[in-house]
């Protein structure tokens, strides 16, 4: 158990310190995720580039994170329940993802040492209480995304 020191876990107190409380963070990418297993190599670099760019814009620091973080990568696709066999999995986005956050948000793509990949059909129902003004936005767009958010990564020594 951490413990708290201003409502903060220790883990988390240097990150404010240091980094003037830029983790968590999120965003949104617009339109389909491509999957590093594409045989389309210039759809992906399209992705990559992207990713990039609107991480670029949305990241306030002026630095890449430089300790471990857990990666959550939320995929809302618009498919007829049932008929969701051309939906990239979520094992497939990640990597693109995540090489195109290194060197941006975290300093290389080693330092996402958890990671978090879903899949959510547009067409579903969901709980709102607690949603982000972040992933409110994606929803209101009224297209397919990608629910991007960097935390704290756990720490380590907790194997609960």
């Amino acid at each position: 158990m951490a413990l708290l020191v201003s409502g903060v876990p220790c883990c988390q107190r240097w990150c404010i310190f240091r980094f003037k409380l830029v983790l968590p963070f999120e965003f949104i990418l617009p339109g389909r995720p491509v999957s590093f297993q594409t045989k389309d190599k210039a759809k992906l670099q399209a992705w990559i580039a992207l990713v990039q760019k609107v991480a670029s814009q949305m990241w306030d620091s002026d630095r890449p994170y430089d300790n471990y973080v857990r990666l959550k990568l939320t995929y809302y696709f618009d498919a007829p329940s049932g008929k969701e066999d051309s939906v990239p999995d979520s094992d497939n986005i990640i990597k693109p993802v995540r090489s195109a956050l290194a060197g941006i948000i975290f300093e290389h793509d080693y330092l996402a040492s958890d990671i978090v990949s879903r899949r959510k059909n547009l067409n579903g129902s969901f709980r709102v209480r607690g949603m982000s003004s972040i992933l409110a936005e994606g929803f209101i767009q009224g297209v397919e995304f990608v629910h991007v958010r960097i935390e704290v990564a756990p720490d380590p020594a907790d194997l609960s």
